[in-house]
């Protein structure tokens, strides 16, 4: 019906198969005429109303017009006359004067085809006008009409001119000229259609961005990223390199976009919540309080029990029960469920769009079975024309082609969104820790909110990632089945079955996997906890000669630990060979079950191959499902710890109010305050009022709630009741000081407008100036993080600094002047906080302890257990004698101390000042190895050297100082690490395969080489197989020849499997023995390092070659290794089976080769360098956040909010900067090798046709099928490739720390007596030291003689060379020139340990490491446990160890945190004790040793040692008045030596030192 319809329309015949069944198929022109014009311009119909809205709105800008314009709307144009040429060409002939009317008229089709045409083309130049006024720059629409336009008029015209050619001559001109010439045009159309037209304002854009002005096939192949390539290629990429993110891809656009959405999924999830409550009868008290809470986020009264209730959870190995109750707890104690809804919301258009791609690719794989099908009935079938097969081979390429773009337009638009929700949820945890109240913030340490971060969010990137494999595994397992069933009917359950088997096998040998790895994280841990307690404590291990001992315990975890990867090893091979067999096993039951069923069933080609490439795409789902489930199953736990810290309570607002018509600076009204909700409150009843410009200090015993005031003003407590009044701006100044990593000169500013003149004075008045003076980059150093390279006073000082520069109306100073010597605090007081001080005018509140300040303060306000007890001025409360004077009765002790100093008010206060705060170890300054303290004290003036941490290498790329031009050396804290860059040297590979050992090498290439031929062979086996169907068509199959077939197939199965067994077995024990050797070869350098090496390099670097480095050789280089061979094997056995099928396929094979090299190689260099910008990029985010999360309370007192949020966003955006273009070098990567791997199948199709005659189908199956797979291969290699490249990293690393140079040999040929020193003797001949080569010498020739038991004092300013002396003496630093004789042995002669076990030394600072108090005395087991209970009794230790349960053994925690100060100090005393040599060196405690320990500890030595020659390096001149002599060291010499009376006589050096220590010439006769 219809066709007669379109006969009439065109006048000839619509269609008839005569047309194709022939050597020369064409189409009828009907079809021509019809169908290949409806179709483009139907397409061009639909699209069109979008373009043309643009024409009715006002437009952007209407001004610019660019020459492509005017040449696409010149080809439209013309078009358009074509059209309506080839109306007026039909009229004239139906119309022409002259013509017999009767004659025949042309069919109405030449009259409609021109009409739409010129409809369609005035369309057209409408539409590109509506795109110019849109300022697009090109239209994916309007390319692919013209694509679709010139691919349908290929066929009238090809029509045309083969008629031509057929007569010798053209019948009508004119339509033969209107058809060749709009063609022409339709292709000029189309090129410029695939050009972008950018307009200036884009050109700009582009310039940091070329994504914006990328045209649609750009788009679409990622060519746009094609400079990025070139120039990473070219030198390795830096972080400025990177491109400018799209405004969608910023921080600030998807916080606020996740933001908007999330409040209201929030509001919802709230309601549910309290309906929830609601129903279930509550106590009442709950209610109540949960009611309060919601008006802030929501209730507290169950969180408090569910947060015991999770901490105890948290403890593995409890009892189930408990974690199902705390399970039950946990869901209903805050609202749940919100955060996947608004994740879903927020990027619903990405999802939807990625699963759209994602269903066109899955529908597409099926297709190309399906064409192999085709293709092989056609090799087979010898009558079909050769045309077919060739229509097939370009279908082919035409799927491959689709399939590839869709489906990297699909992982493009998923990691994009994986990527933005990690963005959305970084940023959503950091704005709510700003906000947080002060109980959710206790419920989770600063670790795991920063866990939140980093961990969690990056498990919902790799979730996202994938999450549309949720419903696509399903849908290509079910389509799998379907097609298999219509070729093998029901025999394709028993492969449906083996696969299914296999799954709860592969979870099983899972299950078992995780307890290794669990074991292995055990020993890893413990390794890694002994190392950084040998890191830190290195120095004393030098000292003491105890490097073999650790050395043995560390290598004894590593072999357990070993062990474990042997294990965990050989059960991945099971998994393997299992894997391994999968594939065979399964084609082998079907196959076998399908010709055992009947003898109908006779495998023919078509069937073999097509199931197998069907077998082929069921096994990535099948693989993929169990995975993807186990990673939604952990990022539930995620989505539960993010929506509880999201969902937690704000800090109320409404407790300080802001009410301008009150006199007050500050005023408190009845006020209760407590920490927790429904804590009892810790300030009763307070009632303050502070006028404006006074001073006031807050006084009271320790927990008397003087803290707890300051944060209630702050606003940082529960009001329970009464109220708080603020005008102005507040500073505060914590008790301990918060630094943040920046220059100091920023830690000052904290964000206020710089005013040079202002930063000076503030400088001046917190004595920071001399500070200044010793920093390398005076106050652009930058600081490391938590202030590490300052010391206690100075942190404290600069935070001073900071609020007093911040011009603040209300200044809390929480205890300031605790942490600074007496008399910077007085310094501090007169000039910064005190009446006369630079804050003056402003209202300050003074937490203080120093009694001496209180008479110069306006008013007094004494605490006792929270309650304000009395206020006044200072002498009317002395006369009140109340809190007041017990107060001050207490601190009389500090006052007397406090008073001293001013006596010599005449000394100025930078000289006081130059002596660094000695006794400054405030708790709050982390405790530093006494290497760097030595070197701190040696250096001050190179304080540059300081040990820091390791992140401060990291973060300097990021923050470029203004003057980068001038950094002096040393204003970095540290010398940056090394990145490595460029290409790994062929000589690290070697390195590692000769730590494997060469023949386990060539074995393991064996194995996997033979399982590779045996691969081959099975499927070379099935093709043989499949041509008996050929050769017994329609004869009975013999069932021994069946019998031999499924047999030898089966045989050649297995084979493989157990060859890839065996191949990794030996794999895995030759990786683990390169693991051995490496780690072995690092720690024996480490250990053997000169000390200078630890005090110039972070110890977090050092930690991180034992860390990530090793655990990179350990796990990830065999597994990427053996990747990669499998992967080679696995495509040059494809191309080996495609040439073996055509030979020709030689020729096509080299240049694919070429092309493929280069874009690997371009590839490699851009994405290593990417990683390693973004794991550089993105260790500043979390510093960031760890950082803020510290200082909150400083924060949130200046306002500063915002300013961090913002500066949270721009450090994300860096990160982000270099993942974007990670993930699109990928796409770049991916789209480019399918391409190739497209035209291998599209060649292999294309020879198969070509030499159909020579070839049986059996092979083009085979070759075919093989081709299909190649192009995952392909892309595997490539991957494997750069991750094998950025993994070998690993041992480039380690191997750099094992080949540094050594310090001297510990044994050497010359060895002391067995009893040296016997006298004890030493002699000092002009030594001089440096600490480098190219500094300064520390000591300028020292000479002198000490006698044998003499008691030698050495004093001298900090900087004079004290402690260098003893390090000479141990040979820690070696000579620069003069030698040391001891009883007439020159040191420098004999062995380091020889040395070094021979004298003895009580360190400054007490190091102890984790393991039994008897390892710490005596690590070597050289003595028995008699000599041990002695020192411990000599040492006033025996009784506290006898009292300990395990006595000797008793676990010492890390660093000794669990005994005192006073006992680590006294534990090295017995140290001292059991080694029993001639030479003691005492390098005096400066550390908090109370007196009587001070006093314990002089007596014994004096005791003991009698008969030892004594050195005391003395801080305190107190200790040394007793000596023999006395040697004054003054900047490297010694200027003074000689009994202490006679020095004091002198009046020089010392007698001044003495002065100042308070000592007079009374003191010492009575000594």
């Amino acid at each position: 019906m219809c066709a007669a319809v379109l006969e009439e329309y065109c006048g000839s015949i619509f269609w008839n198969s005569s047309y194709v069944e022939r050597e020369d198929p064409d189409l009828p022109v009907c079809v021509e005429q019809t169908v290949l014009v409806w179709i483009p311009l139907g397409f061009l119909w639909l699209c069109a109303p979008y373009h043309l809205v643009a024409l009715c709105r006002r437009a952007k800008n209407t001004k610019y017009i660019s020459k492509l314009y005017i040449c696409k709307q010149l080809v439209a144009s013309l078009l358009f006359l074509t059209a309506i040429a080839g109306l007026g060409v039909t009229l004239g002939e139906d119309f022409a004067a002259g013509q017999d009317p009767s004659s025949e008229k042309n069919p109405s089709v030449y009259l409609a085809n021109p009409v739409l045409y010129a409809v369609s083309w005035v369309m057209v130049l409408l539409c590109q006008e509506g795109l110019r006024r849109r300022g697009k720059i090109d239209s994916a629409t309007l390319f692919f009409f013209w694509f679709l336009v010139v691919l349908c008029d290929v066929f009238p015209l090809q029509s045309v001119i083969r008629e031509a050619l057929k007569l010798g001559m053209v019948e009508d001109v004119p339509r033969f000229c209107l058809i060749c010439i709009s063609f022409g045009l339709e292709v000029i159309a189309l090129i410029l259609s695939a050009v972008a037209d950018m307009s200036p304002q884009v050109r700009e854009i582009a310039k940091k961005n070329p994504e914006a002005g990328a045209a649609f096939l750009s788009r679409i192949t990622f060519n746009w990223f094609h400079s990025m390539v070139m120039k990473g290629y070219r030198q390795p990429l830096v972080q400025e390199d990177m491109w400018a993110l799209n405004e969608t891809d910023s921080t600030a656009y998807i916080s606020g976009h996740f933001q908007h959405f999330m409040q209201r999924e929030f509001a919802v999830a709230r309601e549910r919540y309290q309906k929830k409550l609601a129903k279930k009868p509550i106590e009442k008290s709950q209610n109540e309080s949960f009611q309060n809470g919601l008006s802030s986020g929501l209730g507290k009264g169950v969180s408090q029990d569910g947060l015991m209730m999770e901490e105890r959870g948290n403890k593995e190995g409890k009892k189930e029960k408990k974690t199902k109750k705390k399970k039950k707890k946990e869901e209903e104690n805050y609202p749940t469920s919100w955060l996947v809804p608004t994740i879903y919301k927020t990027f619903k258009w990405a999802l939807i769009e990625s699963a759209f791609f994602k269903l066109l690719q899955d529908l597409l794989a099926f297709a190309s079975p399906q064409l192999l099908k085709l293709m092989i009935s056609f090799t087979q079938d010898k009558s079909s024309y050769a045309w077919e097969g060739y229509l097939y081979a370009v279908l082919l390429l035409l799927v491959a082609l689709l399939q590839s773009l869709f489906l990297q337009q699909y992982f493009q638009r998923c990691f994009l969104l994986g990527m933005q929700v990690r963005t959305a949820i970084m940023a959503a945890v950091y704005k709510k820790a700003l906000v947080v109240s002060n109980d959710t913030r206790k419920e989770s340490t600063v670790g795991e909110t920063v866990n939140l971060m980093s961990a969690d969010a990056q498990r919902f990137n790799d979730v996202v990632n994938f999450i549309h494999l949720l419903w696509s595994c399903p849908l290509q397992i079910a389509l799998s089945i379907v097609f298999l069933w219509q070729e093998l009917g029901p025999s394709v359950l028993a492969g449906l079955a083996v696969m299914v088997l296999m799954v709860p096998i592969n979870g099983l040998l899972a299950s078992k996997a995780r307890n290794f790895q669990i074991d292995n994280m055990k020993f890893k841990d413990k390794r890694l906890k002994i190392m950084n307690e040998i890191l830190n404590g290195m120095k004393i291990l030098k000292l003491y000669a105890w490097e073999p001992s650790f050395q043995a315990q560390v290598e004894d975890i590593r072999g357990q630990e070993l062990n474990v990867m042997k294990k965990f090893a050989y059960l991945a091979s099971v998994s393997t060979f299992i894997f391994s067999c999968a594939p065979a096993l399964v084609s082998l039951a079907t196959f076998a079950v399908f010709v055992a069923v009947s003898s109908e069933n006779v495998l023919t080609a078509e069937k073999a191959f097509t199931s197998i490439s069907l077998f082929n795409i069921l096994r990535f789902p099948l693989a993929m499902l169990p995975m993807l489930i186990a990673a939604i199953v952990q990022t539930a736990v995620s989505r539960k710890r993010i929506e509880k810290f999201l969902g937690g309570e704000d800090l109320e607002c409404d407790v300080v109010r802001h009410d301008p018509s009150t006199s007050s600076a500050v005023n408190v009204r009845n006020g209760s305050f407590s920490w927790e909700k429904d804590g009892e409150p810790l300030l009763k009843n307070v009632s303050l009022d502070i006028k404006p410009g006074r001073l006031v200090a807050v006084v009271g015993a320790v927990g008397s709630g003087k803290s707890s005031l300051v944060s209630a003003i702050l606003g940082e407590m529960h009001s329970k009741n009464g109220f708080i009044n603020i005008q102005g701006s507040l500073a505060f100044v914590p008790q301990q000081a918060w630094i943040q990593n920046a220059t100091l000169r920023d830690n000052v500013m904290f964000g206020s407008p710089r005013d040079e003149t202002r930063l000076q004075e503030v400088i001046q008045a917190c004595a920071l100036a001399p500070d200044l003076e010793l920093l390398p980059g005076g106050d652009m150093t930058e600081i490391g993080e938590k202030g590490i390279n300052l010391s206690g006073g100075q942190k404290q000082r600069v935070s001073l600094a900071r609020a007093a520069y911040s011009q603040a109306d209300i200044y809390l100073l929480d205890d300031p002047l605790s942490a600074v010597d007496s008399h910077v605090g007085k310094h501090l007081f007169d000039k910064v906080i005190g009446p006369t001080g630079m804050l003056k005018d402003k209202t300050r509140i003074l937490v203080t302890h120093g009694v001496s300040f209180l008479p110069h303060v306006d008013e007094i306000v004494v605490l006792v257990n929270g309650v304000v007890s009395e206020v006044g001025s200072y002498n009317s409360l002395r006369a009140t004698k109340g809190a007041f004077s017990e107060f001050l009765d207490t601190y009389a002790k500090e006052q007397t101390n406090a008073v001293k100093p001013e006596r010599e008010r005449g000394q100025s206060v930078a000289e006081t000042e130059m002596i660094p705060e000695g006794d400054d170890t405030h708790p709050d300054s982390p405790l530093e190895d006494s290497v760097t303290v030595t070197l701190k004290r040696e250096n001050s003036i190179r304080r540059s050297q300081r040990n820091s941490s390791f992140r401060v290498g990291k973060n300097s790329s990021t923050r470029k100082s203004e003057h980068a031009g001038e950094t002096n050396k040393g204003q970095r804290l540290i010398e940056k690490e090394t990145m490595e860059t460029g290409q790994v040297k062929f000589s690290v590979y070697l390195q590692y395969l000769r730590a494997m050992g060469w023949g386990y090498t060539t074995m393991v290439f064996l194995m996997y080489f033979i399982q590779n031929i045996a691969f081959i062979g099975q499927n070379i086996w099935l093709s043989d197989w499949t041509n008996d169907a050929v050769e017994y068509y329609n004869k009975t199959y013999p069932t021994s020849k069946r019998d031999t077939r499924v047999g030898v197939f089966g045989a050649l199965g297995v084979a493989q499997g157990l060859f890839v067994f065996l191949g990794t077995l030996l794999m895995a024990n030759a990786s683990v023995e390169a693991s051995r050797i490496l780690h072995s070869r690092l720690l024996n350098n480490v250990l053997r390092v000169p000390m200078l090496f630890f005090d110039t390099t972070p110890i977090g670097r050092v930690v991180n070659r034992f860390a990530k480095d090793i655990f990179t050789v350990d796990e990830a280089i065999p597994q990427s290794f053996r990747s990669w061979l499998m992967c080679l094997l696995g495509v040059l056995g494809t191309l080996f089976v495609i040439c073996l099928a055509t030979p020709f396929f030689t020729v096509v094979i080299i240049p694919l080769t070429v092309v493929y090299f280069f874009v690997q190689r371009f590839y490699v260099a851009t994405s290593r360098q990417l990683r390693r910008l973004d794991s550089v990029s993105r260790s500043p985010i979390y510093s960031h956040f760890g950082e803020t999360v510290s200082g909150l309370s400083v924060i949130r007192a200046y306002g500063h909010q915002e300013r961090f949020l913002q500066h949270n966003e721009n450090t994300i955006d860096e990160n982000l900067k270099s993942v974007y273009p990670w993930i699109v070098s990928n796409r770049w990567l991916a789209i480019r090798l399918e391409f190739l791997g497209n035209l291998v199948v599209f060649f292999a199709a294309l020879l198969a046709v070509i030499s159909r005659d020579t070839i049986d189908s059996g092979l083009v199956g085979l070759s075919i099928s093989y081709a299909l797979n190649v192009t995952q291969t392909l892309n595997w290699l490539v991957r494997m490739s750069s991750e094998l490249e950025t993994n070998i990293v690993a041992v480039e690393r380690v191997s750099e720390y094992s080949v540094i140079d050594n310090e001297a040999k510990w044994v050497t040929e010359t060895r002391p007596s067995e009893k040296w020193p016997e006298e004890g003797r030493l002699l000092f001949e002009n030594y001089k030291v440096r600490y480098r080569p190219g500094l300064d010498l520390v000591l300028h020739g020292i000479s002198c003689d000490i006698g044998s038991t003499e008691k030698i004092g050495i004093v001298g300013r900090t900087g004079a060379g004290k402690s260098s002396l003893t390090n000479c003496l141990f040979r820690i630093i070696e000579a620069a020139d003069g030698r040391i004789l001891i009883d007439n042995v020159d040191i420098s002669k004999i062995g380091l340990h020889d040395l070094r076990n021979r004298l003895t030394i009580i360190p400054q600072d007490p190091v102890l490491f984790s393991g039994t108090l008897r390892m710490n005395l005596d690590p070597f087991d050289r003595f028995s446990d008699e000599d041990i209970w002695r020192v411990l009794e000599l040492s006033h230790l025996k009784e506290y160890v006898a009292e300990l349960q395990e006595g000797l053994h008793h676990e010492v925690a890390e660093g000794g945190e669990n005994l005192s100060v006073g006992q680590r100090q006294l534990l090295c005393l017995a140290r001292a004790l059991l080694r029993k040599s001639r030479i003691l060196i005492l390098d005096e405690a400066t550390a908090a040793v109370d007196l009587e320990t001070d006093d314990l500890i002089q007596t014994t030595i004096r005791k003991e040692f009698a008969h030892c020659t004594v050195l005391t390096i003395a801080h305190r001149l107190h200790s040394i008045m007793d000596s023999s002599r006395v040697m004054v060291l003054d900047s490297g010499r010694i200027v003074e030596f000689d009994s202490p009376s006679r020095l004091l006589e002198k009046q020089g050096h010392f007698y001044s030192m003495a002065k100042d220590a308070g000592i007079t010439q009374a003191e010492i006769t009575s000594l």
